[in-house]
This record gives C-alpha cells, structure tokens and sequence, in this order.
C-alpha cells in the first residue's frame, strides 16, 4: 500500500478505469455494528509501532489493521521475513495491543508483496495458510491488500474467493476485505474482475476497501472530495456485479499527509471523508498509517515513518476514531463489551488441570450473544469453556488440563470472546511444572533452573558469577552475573531438546543490559535493562541435533545482572 511501487501500479491501471451508472444506496444505510469501523493500518515492521500503543491508550482506537503478511511460494511470513505465529518482533506487539484492549485485522498483500493465494497454487495449501492466521492471532477479520499487476491475476483471485469460500464455512464468524486501487471515478476494471470473482465462486465480499490515493491527478488534487468521488463510483461498480452491495460493503483508507504523486490529504480532507461515512453507513474507515501520524521531527522526509506536513500527533486518528460511535455511521459501535479472567495464572503439573473464571461485561448499549475460544495452547493442553457461548454479562468456566506429556514451561494462552461487536480478549499464562525441574519455577529440560541447590552446577559461569541468597526473584537463591570492565559476563548450560522442534526459553533477570539466549544448535535472544525482577522470554527452533547451549550474561562495563527461575517449554 505504501512506497513508490504503488505509485506506478495506479499509473499503469489508470488505462482501464471504468465507470458503471447504477443507483447509489441511500444515504444513512448503516452498516453492521462493529469495532472495525475505524481500523487504520499499521506497518508491523518499521520502527515506528510505538505509535499504535499510544493511539489505543491516549487516543480511544479500538481497532488496526496490521500489515504485511506475504506469501513465499505457499509458506507465509511477516514483511520482517518471520513466520507468522513464531514472529519475535509482530507477536508481542500485537499481544501488547491486546491486552490494551484493541482488535487486530490481519492483512496480507501489500505494494512489496503478495498474499498466499497469489504465490502458491495448490487449493488446500492456501486455505491451510489463511487459516494459520486466524488460530495464531485469534481475529476474525482477514484483509487481503491486492496491488499492481496482481489485480489483473484472474488465476489467483479465483483461488483466493474459493479459500474464503472455505474458510467462511469452517469459521461462521470469519469476515474478509479485498482492498484495491481506485481511481476517482472508481475501480479499474481488473478491480471490477475481483468483485466477479467472488461472485462467481458464490461468496461475497464483506468489505471492499478501497485506496483513495496516488490518482495522479497533480498536486493540486482535493483528496478529500476525490475520496467521496472514488466511494461513489466503486458502490456503483458494485451494485452493478451484486445489487446486494451498500456502503456497509465499503471502505475507504487514503494515504494521510503527502501522498507519492506529491497530492496532499489533510486534516480537513479526512474530516470530509468521515463526515461521508456517517452521513453514509460506511462499513470501514482506514488510513495508511498510524506509524505516519506524526510530523516529521528535523530533517526527516519519509512516507514511511511521518506524514511529510505540518500537523499534530495522531491528528488524523482523532478525525476518524469519532466514527467508532457515530449512531448514524457504518461502524458507530451500538453495543459492546468487556471480557475478563480471574485468575488469570495458573501452575499446573503434569497431568492436572486448572480452572479460571471468565467475566464478561456489558460496556454500552445492549447485552449481545459471545462466544469463547481460546488460541496459543501448546500440544498437549486442552482448553475448554462452559459454557461455550454467553450473553455479555454473564460468565463461563475455562478449564486448562495439561497431559503427561507437556514440556514444563510458561505457555500465554489467548482467551477470546467474539461477538456482532467485534472480539475482544485477554491472556491466560499457564506454567507447567514437571519433576526433576530444579525449583523455583521448575525448567523443563534445564537442571537447577532456579539455583535452589545453592550452588552453580551444572551451570558454568566466566568471571566472579556465583549463586547468591540475594536479591532472590523466588524460592530462596538467585544467580549473580558479574562482568568487568573489559569482560562480559555469562554462565551456561548445555542441553539436548528434540531436534526441529521449537522452545521457548524464559527467565526473570534485572539489571542492566541484561541477556538471556541460546546458542549452538539454534541463535535466539533478547535483554532488558531493568533494575526491577521482569521475566524474558524468546522462542527459538532445535537443529538436527537437538542441542543446545543456555546462557545468560551481562555486559562488560556494566554493574552485576540477576537471574532467577529459568524454563524451557
């Protein structure tokens, strides 16, 4: 969607432009209700995702739409290069936005990049790919972001309306947005070929979100009336393929701020375009981006991390967040509601369960049916809920049961509660204890994991390291790592795990510059620089060996680390 590769895919598709003369729906045919009304885009990769915290906590944004998952032949990876669900960076920060309590739409595509069902051929691969998706991060909103001379691919799109077909079927729940390139006067006519696509696949599209941006039309183009022009004209497409399209099928997202042909969409454009929507019963208002929803501070002149004019911080996500309630609007939020654990940690040895009560909680307008499931369990651990289904402000049982054959760990297990609203969710830790595992917070296949012996074996320390009676994060002995001022310091120990398989490693440090990882059969870390105990983890995948080698450490020059209750799951 963003960069220069768009502005040359918009000039190429500006020679088959189209426009069908058919009866535009009715001002004020409001859309379903629902927290995805104003979901903007976020690039998950490019520095500047602090954004989005700050836009959910300071600024009432309840939903994003996270950006990019692209296809590599029929495997799928972030546009970081990571897997999707084993991604260290996108992961937790859409797990943080979570736990603030905004829903995420997964979008697949983009201006560098392709999603599954145009990279790969075969039926059952792309299905199984989409699906991944929605059990890795629990949405039950899809978007799939189709640009340059992928448009024109009839093969792919085929295959892409045929594995909603699927996924709709076996996900009732599940609803998906093909967003597209428009001109003013409306889709190209390889846009058009899209909407046939689903058409003649016997689907439809839930939302045909479309780009109102790079028209190419001079800098001095007014983008907020050619947005209201472009929205015109794409219904109008759209009812002439199935007259069964509204303005709740549509959404809208402009480049914000100075787009690739040097048009500028302002504060004052996205006010007309949100004034449209309410007027209209738009079913989605978006942008690109929230990382750009800024000015650029000095120097700085990029499309990618600022909007490149003058402007307040998050101005434009506060034109469009007012769309979230308008009562007239397609995404003005009637009802809603809160979901809630308690406890929301449990520690489970083999073979035993646990049980945690969920709370759900009417938050405005009427109570409404919710429905529970849950994501992110290890294999092994079967979650259930009774009742499976309640009524917003009544409340169910979950029960984690966790078999004799799970890996000790701390597993994050996803809790969701999906409704007409939208879903919301919380996180429910489970940590698995086994024997054998050292004390302290138990360790899998680690040996003195939580240094309760009192001594340092089998681990293996440079420098002056030593177990230590204090400061303690639990049980009653911690490790001290202590560099010196030319000399990191580290201890170690080796370990054999099943070969190809993938861990995660966690354990509480403080102190500053503070590492754990592995290395040898697998690479993986992460720090913090903490004076308080704070619990890292990081995922990692076992060679053909299986082994590896454990090892936290401190860096040189720096004063003494922490370290306490490590596990391997």
């Amino acid at each position: 969607m963003h960069l220069a590769r768009f502005a040359a895919s918009v000039c190429a598709l500006a020679l088959s432009a189209t426009g069908v003369a058919v009866a535009l729906a009715p001002a004020g045919s409001a859309a379903v209700s629902s927290v995805y009304s104003v979901a903007p885009y976020v690039d998950m990769s490019n520095s500047q995702e602090g954004l989005l915290d700050t836009a959910i906590t300071g600024h009432h944004l309840k939903a994003y739409t996270a950006a990019f998952v692209l296809g590599e032949g029929c495997t799928q990876i972030w546009g970081d290069t990571l897997p999707i669900g084993a991604d260290s960076y996108t992961d937790p920060e859409i797990a943080k936005a979570r736990s603030e309590g905004a829903s995420v739409i997964v979008s697949s595509g983009g201006a560098s990049g392709e999603p599954l069902a145009w990279t790969c051929s075969n039926q059952s691969s792309i299905d199984a790919g989409y699906q991944a998706i929605v059990n890795d991060y629990g949405v039950t909103r899809l978007d799939f972001d189709v640009e340059g001379a992928a448009v024109a691919d009839t093969a792919a799109a085929a295959r892409q309306m045929q594995a909603m077909k699927d996924l709709k079927a076996s996900n009732p729940g599940l609803q998906f947005s093909m967003t597209l390139p428009v001109l003013t006067s409306g889709l190209t006519n390889d846009g058009v070929n899209i909407l046939k696509a689903a058409e003649n696949a016997g689907t439809k599209i839930d939302v045909v979100n479309i780009m109102t941006m790079d028209y190419y039309g001079g800098t001095g183009t007014e983008m907020g009336q050619g947005a209201v022009s472009a929205a015109k004209a794409t219904l109008a497409q759209m009812q002439s393929v199935d007259s069964g399209y509204t303005y709740a099928n549509l959404g809208i997202t402009p480049m914000i701020g100075k787009n690739d042909d040097g048009s500028t969409f302002t504060p004052a454009d996205a006010q007309t375009v949100e004034s449209f929507a309410a007027q209209n019963g738009v079913g989605r208002l978006a942008f690109w981006s929230v990382n750009r929803d800024q000015p650029c501070s000095g120097s700085a002149n990029s499309l990618s991390t600022c909007s490149e004019i003058s402007q307040d911080s998050l101005a434009f996500t506060d034109a469009f967040v007012p769309y979230e309630g308008s009562s007239g609007g397609g995404g003005g939020t009637t009802s809603d509601f809160s979901l809630s654990l308690s406890p929301d940690s449990a520690s489970v040895a083999r073979g035993g369960s646990a049980t945690a009560a969920v709370s759900t909680a009417v938050t405005s307008g009427s109570a409404e049916s919710v429905s529970l499931s849950a994501s992110g369990a290890p294999s092994g651990v079967s979650v259930s809920f009774g009742p499976g289904s309640v009524t917003s402000g009544g409340n169910s049982t979950l029960t984690a049961t966790v078999g004799s054959s799970v890996a000790a760990g701390i597993y994050p297990i996803t809790v969701i509660g999906t409704a007409a609203s939208g879903s919301h969710s919380a996180t429910y830790t489970l940590t698995v204890t086994g024997s054998g595992g050292g004390g302290g917070g138990g360790g899998g296949s680690l040996a003195n994991a939580g240094f309760e012996t009192g001594s340092l074996s089998p681990w293996t320390c440079t420098g002056g390291s030593a177990v230590v009676s204090s400061p303690v994060h639990s049980g009653s002995h911690s490790l001290e790592v202590t560099p010196s001022s030319s000399g990191t310091g580290e201890c170690g120990q080796t370990v054999t795990l099943s070969p190809n398989q993938s861990y995660t490693l966690t354990g509480w440090v403080q102190g500053p510059y503070a590492y754990i990882g592995v290395t040898g059969g697998a690479t993986a870390s992460t720090w913090s620089n903490s004076m308080s105990w704070n619990q890292l983890k990081v995922g990692f995948t076992t060679g053909s060996s299986g082994t590896i080698t454990v090892y936290v450490h401190g860096w040189y020059g720096q004063s003494n680390v922490g370290a306490d209750d490590f596990a391997l799951g």
